[in-house]
């Protein structure tokens, strides 16, 4: 597909890899010259120069050829003229929009066709909803969900001391006495298709696939301690923390928001009179102190500075806090932190482009693309979901007879309201969902039919 790409910073630089990789025609849309020039040394992509609002400059760009418009620029403003300006000179063109102010939330909604927006892109909203669900079960480092929200893929990391540790996976069922598959692990960042044979051992990070009426009881046969969160630490007063404490409240559950620009806590105060908002340094250990942080049931770093954010985090660590979350804008450099106690680490460009990478996938193959695509394992795992129609093949057979590819696990099968976790006698008919994880990034999986072997 013939894709622009308009706004070249973090977002726009990742949908720039991801799909010029995936082999579409990518043509990049910057005012500054020598981040495109970069970005032309790296990827085999089209540079255009300019205002990506202007007319003059998406026609340029050849706005009346392309596909889709991706507009990641950092003024919510120019995303939504650029999407306009492209919509009307190009009706037929699909447009997503990253629109982050808070203020805008309503009337995009209501004005969507006005402004030609196919989807719109919140990061920090996003990010505010992942948290709010790693919340509401703090053993588990990530929760990906499927299948209507009755199968989930969950990460869970090997600690010292642990009951999976020295563990055979074909003996795991007798230590978590439910229905569990393990789909990946993580191990020395490299993501391992594990077979019964796999023994873990400490400093994994496993992904096991189970229905979400089994969490509470996986959690508690591995001795996973878990209370329901009463309160919460947030560091950082931004938009992801107005999110959050907005979901926090709706949920019964208390907040205070620790800023230190007083103009920006006069603001929450307004925008959150339910929420605490106290005005300080975060990296002043006394005031953490005396703020009660120790006390808190979960702790969530949110500051625009990734460093700041780690320190604060592996502090609250020491400290005992039961949950911890960090926000970091960079994962590139994963392997490094990866045994550092930062608990759960959300990225809201990851999230976002999870979320464009599918509707790009959905729209090249309309028919049979996956309902749902997930990245899990530092991005070296997909897991997707797949509608079972009439050209699917195999259908009626049981697993034990279908020969798949190598490095792909079919980890759930939704059969109307029933999911199951799937063992060799089962079986998928049309009007099933079925969930994938392909743990060989060499191959993009785009239909069901491109699983088997």
């Amino acid at each position: 597909m013939n894709i622009i790409i308009a706004g070249d910073g973090k977002v726009g630089s990742m949908l720039t890899r991801q799909l010029s990789t995936e082999g579409h025609n990518i043509t990049v849309i910057d005012s500054n010259a020598k981040v495109l020039e970069a970005t032309i040394e790296r990827y085999d992509v089209i540079a255009v120069h300019g205002n990506c609002a202007s007319m003059d400059v998406l026609m340029q760009a050849g706005v009346k050829d392309a596909d889709l418009l991706i507009a990641a620029t950092s003024e919510d403003e120019v995303n939504l003229l650029c999407c306009t300006t492209a919509h009307a000179l190009n009706p037929k063109l699909h447009t997503i929009g990253r629109i982050r102010n808070p203020e805008y939330t309503e009337q995009i909604y209501r004005m969507r066709n006005v402004f030609g927006l196919s989807m719109v892109i919140n990061p920090e909203n996003q990010t505010a909803t992942e948290i709010d669900r790693l919340l509401k079960y703090p053993g588990f480092l990530r929760r990906d969900t499927f299948a209507k929200g009755r199968t989930e893929i969950v990460e869970l990391r090997v600690s010292s001391g642990s009951k999976l540790c020295n563990v055979r996976l074909m003996d795991l069922r007798n230590i978590v006495r439910c229905q569990v598959l393990v789909c990946a692990v993580l191990r020395d960042g490299n993501a391992i298709a594990p077979k019964g044979d796999f023994v873990l051992r400490e400093g994994d990070r496993v992904f096991f696939t189970a229905l979400s009426q089994n969490l509470t009881t996986l959690l508690k046969n591995l001795d996973i301690l878990t209370r329901r969160v009463r309160n919460v630490t947030i560091c950082g007063g931004g938009r992801i923390s107005y999110y959050l404490a907005s979901r926090l409240k709706r949920s019964g559950i208390s907040s205070r928001i620790i800023e230190r620009d007083y103009e920006r806590c006069q603001e929450l105060c307004e925008l959150l009179p339910d929420a605490e908002i106290i005005h300080g340094d975060i990296t002043d250990q006394d005031l953490l102190e005396s703020e009660g942080m120790s006390m808190s049931d979960a702790l969530v770093t949110l500051t625009g500075i990734d460093e700041m954010n780690m320190i604060v985090s592996l502090y609250a660590a020491s400290q005992g806090v039961p949950q911890v979350i960090t926000k970091l804008s960079h994962t590139s450099n994963l392997n490094l932190i990866d045994n550092l106690s930062l608990g759960s680490v959300v990225c809201p460009r990851d999230l976002v482009c999870n979320n464009i990478v599918r509707y790009v996938r959905a729209m090249e193959n309309q028919t049979g693309a996956a309902i749902s695509v997930h990245t899990i394992a530092d991005g070296q795992v997909e897991a997707l979901e797949f509608l079972v129609d009439e050209h699917t093949r195999n259908c009626g057979k049981s697993l034990k007879e279908i020969k798949l590819k190598p490095n792909i696990l079919l980890v759930s099968i939704s059969h109307g309201a029933t999911t199951e976790i799937p063992n060799g006698d089962s079986v998928f008919q049309k009007g099933d969902t079925v969930v994938v994880v392909d743990t060989n990034s060499k191959e993009i999986i785009r239909q069901l039919n491109d699983i088997f072997a």
